[in-house]
């Protein structure tokens, strides 16, 4: 019988996948990281996020159902450290950052894993809409979800193969109406909760307002201007837009006007048309492969440039020891830096990077 650790966020997902692996005969103990900074806040926040105190309570609650031991474990460094110093850094650096799949890589997974294997643990395991599969080639590589309406893997493609080899994700298997019956059927009082859908340090989604809480630089006014240099009005801080945004500009130019591109080193904005914010080529670094080793041709992939993207047809071949470069079949819009490129084979994640 192994010991699995299941993280549990007081949702829906995360308590079934506990009650499906006690049901598969593992032993089975529920975990909620404590990651918020601010106790008050904490407290305060009550619907939706995954690391306020209504997290703990309703997590609290489903582990003493389903009679499996309940700890809540302290991970606040760890999230100080790799989410909301690097979604601070990347905005003030003019990229747009993803802090879900930071949290994913060095909080849900590294820093879960070491503390469940310090105390015996064989797995981890979460509530994400994928699966994980050991390939014919021996590596371990997520699977997308059966219902690929609610598929996570896009936020997951940078785990590694030791992680991957040691976490069970139940629930990939199932389809959300399923998992939310499931909970009916056995009396959790998490059923109909909610899906939380903001990022959770930042329940308003005022990002510029946490940034500036959260930084002693100066946040300055600057320029817009056009792909030739022309100056065309006034911003008012890099860290208020991202790369592919057309509401909220405050300008009038007599044709719709997204951003192109941000640039810290002259607090500049350059803003263009939507012809001019149509590319064929992306272009990746810190690259995680996942399904396989590495690329050594060029390969036609399905790809995705942000979560919510239906995704695209490309060719990706290596830019060097650490990135990679796509050709898409099509132009894509509002290609922006910080956010991830994530490569599928088939169902498989073959692998992803972050666009530069």
């Amino acid at each position: 019988m192994s010991k699995v650790v299941v993280g549990m966020s007081g949702g829906v997902d995360s308590s079934v996948a506990a009650h499906l692996l006690k049901q598969q005969g593992h032993e089975v103990i529920g975990v909620t990281m404590q990651i918020w900074q601010d106790e008050d806040i904490c407290s305060l926040e009550e619907n939706g996020g995954c690391c306020g105190q209504s997290a703990v309570n309703d997590a609290r609650r489903v582990a003493s159902s389903l009679e499996i031991p309940y700890y809540v474990m302290n991970f606040k460094k760890e999230f100080r450290e790799n989410v909301i110093d690097y979604f601070t850094e990347e905005y003030l650096s003019g990229r747009t950052p993803n802090p879900c799949i930071a949290c994913n890589r060095y909080v849900k997974w590294e820093a879960l894993l070491n503390r469940s294997m310090a105390i015996g643990a064989d797995y981890i395991a979460t509530g994400h809409y994928a699966r994980v599969e050991q390939l014919e080639n021996g590596r371990y590589a997520l699977r997308r979800s059966s219902t690929l309406a609610k598929d996570q893997t896009y936020a997951l493609y940078n785990l590694t193969q030791e992680q991957l080899k040691r976490t069970l994700m139940p629930v990939g298997a199932y389809s959300k109406d399923e998992i939310r019956s499931i909970a009916a059927e056995i009396g959790l009082l998490v059923a109909d909760k909610p899906d939380s859908q903001d990022i959770c340090f930042v329940p308003d989604g005022d990002y510029a307002s946490f940034i500036k809480e959260n930084t002693d630089q100066q946040i300055r006014p600057g320029n817009f201007v056009s792909p030739e240099g022309k100056v065309l009005g006034q911003h008012k801080g890099i860290i208020h837009y991202t790369v592919g945004q057309r509401k909220g500009l405050g300008l009038a130019l007599g044709y719709p006007a997204f951003v192109l591109e941000i640039r810290p080193e002259s607090n500049e904005i350059v803003v263009g048309t939507y012809e001019e914010s149509l590319t064929n080529v992306v272009r990746a670094e810190h690259v995680n492969f996942m399904s396989v080793e590495t690329l050594t041709e060029p390969k036609r992939v399905f790809a995705k440039i942000r979560y919510n993207h239906k995704g695209a047809w490309c060719t990706v071949e290596k830019d060097g020891k650490d990135s990679i470069v796509c050709c898409f079949e099509e132009p894509q819009r509002a290609v922006t830096p910080g956010q991830a490129l994530v490569l599928y084979d088939g169902d498989y994640v073959l692998g992803g990077g972050t666009i530069r």
